[in-house]
């Protein structure tokens, strides 16, 4: 099974590097950079910072939070794990281990041999490619789930999982859609998430985990490539467009969801993993920058590429879509612990294109 869902998720997962944006975003924490290493021991590791575990890393959150956590807790204090080979960059990047999130005995020896204070928790199967394999989708974010949390219950662990909006379904309030509603969501994707959401917070409730969630709009980036969610066209769009000048649409022009610019979202984690347990009202909060449609989309992109054109036709994941907000409702993030964000939709297009247009001319 470890290496059926090996090649599955090579075929699905496109490995993210993130360049001179998340330079930017390090900067932010070049003053602790400056001291992270002071009082490291032999192996380079800071005793006075955690000592974090990425699963699933090589996703498109993986590995740009990964460096901005090795800012500011230094570059051994984050180990960045996988079931895929890295590349050479990620490997020289700082510590890179194999583990497949269904061998509990293995991750117990990783969290024990490591001293591993925090797991971030980024494994899963995206909207669209788990609707196409849902067992397997049921194994990797549920079962997947279950390992971690016991682990992190046994090692009092600080646990961070990842949510996303397609945890809400058609029933829930989409305009705006608040932290607490009805859910019900109708992909395995979205029950998986609100299963992690639901269990963590029992866990918090009986064991006193320290498990925290964020629920994600779909998020973009010059550095990645469409990789299986409903929310990928945002992606897709721009390469399209500088590369043929056109670009077909899997949605309706008039489909409105929630969106965040890559660099507002692994700050968002970085923030919220500093949030003292005192100023969290919940355990699992809505983020988000801007919401906009295809036809939006395809407007701001005219103005770097005049002769672009957009058709639509959509498919299947029109119905996901459907199901999902319109616009996120974060007023509470925003007043529990400070977040806010850098990046409207003007300013998310001026960045991928300045960082893309080089590249295709």
């Amino acid at each position: 099974m470890a290496t059926m869902i090996s090649n599955f998720v090579r075929k699905t997962r496109t490995a993210f590097v993130l360049a001179n944006e998340t330079s930017r975003v390090l900067c932010l924490s070049n003053a602790r950079t400056n001291s992270s290493f002071v009082g490291a021991d032999a192996e380079g590791v800071n005793p006075q910072h955690p000592k974090i575990l990425i699963t699933g890393s090589l996703g498109q959150l993986g590995t740009g939070l990964a460096q901005v956590l090795r800012q500011k807790y230094g570059r051994n204090n984050v180990i960045m794990s996988d079931i895929i080979k890295p590349s050479q960059a990620v490997k020289e990047s700082g510590p890179y281990l194999f583990a497949d999130i269904l061998e509990f005995k293995t991750l117990q020896e990783m969290i024990v041999t490591h001293d591993i204070d925090w797991i971030i928790h980024f494994s899963a199967l995206l909207s669209a490619v788990g609707e196409n394999n849902v067992p397997l989708a049921m194994r990797v974010n549920i079962e997947g789930l279950h390992n971690v949390l016991e682990l992190a219950r046994q090692y009092r662990l600080k646990l961070f999982v990842p949510s996303t909006i397609g945890a809400f379904g058609p029933d829930s309030p989409r305009n705006p859609t608040p932290d607490m509603c009805i859910q019900r969501p109708r992909t395995i994707y979205g029950v998986s998430k609100v299963h992690a959401e639901l269990m963590g917070e029992y866990y918090y409730h009986k064991y006193g985990l320290d498990f925290r969630s964020l629920r994600f709009p779909g998020v973009i980036s010059a550095d990645t490539h469409a990789g299986g969610g409903t929310t990928d066209y945002a992606v897709a769009i721009f390469h399209e467009a500088l590369k043929h000048g056109t670009f077909n649409c899997y949605l309706r022009p008039d489909t409105r969801m929630p969106m965040m610019y890559i660099t507002d979202c692994l700050k968002s984690v970085a923030q919220f993993m500093e949030v003292p347990d005192s100023q969290m009202k919940l355990r699992t909060y809505n983020v988000t920058a801007m919401s906009f449609t295809p036809e939006e989309l395809a407007e701001e992109v005219k103005k770097y590429v005049p002769n672009f054109t957009i058709t639509y036709n959509p498919d299947g994941r029109q119905l996901i879509a459907d199901s999902w907000p319109e616009v996120f409702d974060d007023q509470n993030a925003r007043s529990d612990w400070g977040w806010n964000h850098e990046h409207d939709l003007q300013a998310m297009c001026k960045i991928i294109f300045n960082a893309l247009m080089p590249l295709y001319k």
